[in-house]
């Protein structure tokens, strides 16, 4: 069990954020606060996974290498599209086109039912 309150919490919301955003009709404003909320919320993950791994003695300090220490705890299944989300988030922040924005939110509803499932596993 995550026991930072706190930051499990805000995890819980920023999906939450997520989720309302995606079920908006979409517009180029909709869609690029969904991509904002779900890069917030994919940092939150991570950060969660981190906190999580080292209650459990194990040292992770970026999103690659929370995934997959979030692998060997079965806190996520060995799925690639985990790996397609971090590249995506990276994309997102770092680079901004919109044939990129496009792409990665046509995304946004499979990540937010993986980040879902992991909130759901940090919370047991």
């Amino acid at each position: 069990m995550l026991t930072d309150f706190h930051l499990l919490e805000d995890f819980k919301k920023t999906i939450t954020k997520l989720e309302e955003a995606i079920r908006l009709e979409k517009t180029e404003i909709v869609r690029d606060s969904a991509i904002k909320r779900f890069e917030l919320c994919f940092d939150l993950a991570w950060k969660c996974i981190k906190f999580y791994a080292r209650k459990e003695g194990i040292e992770c300090n970026s999103p690659r290498s929370c995934l997959k220490v979030a692998f060997q705890l079965n806190l996520i299944s060995h799925d690639e599209n985990w790996l397609k989300m971090l590249d995506d988030r990276n994309l997102t922040v770092h680079i901004y086109q919109e044939k990129y924005a496009e792409q990665v939110y046509s995304w946004l509803s499979l990540y937010a039912g993986l980040l879902k499932e992991l909130a759901i596993k940090l919370e047991e």
